[in-house]
């Protein structure tokens, strides 16, 4: 299992229509074999940039999901949107305590 991180920052005047795209796929990027959490966070300094955050079983099911028709579709929906290039990590998670 990893852990995938995104950066996705907008134009002020597009963050609402991110969180409408975002809100109405959540679930089926969720329900994307592989992927067993899917989070996003706001930064509290500038509310117009996003992290995603996910975990994914293998390298396979992230690329799968990258390569899918989902993918592609919400990125094309929101990536006219960003004011920033996105800038994504995979790490492994190496402590947690909970």
């Amino acid at each position: 299992m990893f852990v995938r991180i995104v950066k996705l920052s907008f134009h002020p005047e597009k963050v609402e229509e991110f969180l409408s795209i975002f809100d109405k796929k959540k679930e089926f990027i969720r329900g994307y074999e592989g992927c067993s959490l899917l989070e996003v966070y706001r930064d509290k300094t500038n509310p117009n940039v996003f992290f995603t955050y996910s975990y994914w079983e293998k390298e396979d099911h992230l690329e799968n999901y990258r390569n899918s028709v989902l993918f592609r579709g919400i990125w094309a929906k929101i990536k006219v949107l960003f004011n920033d290039k996105p800038l994504a990590w995979s790490v492994d998670k190496t402590i947690s305590l909970k």
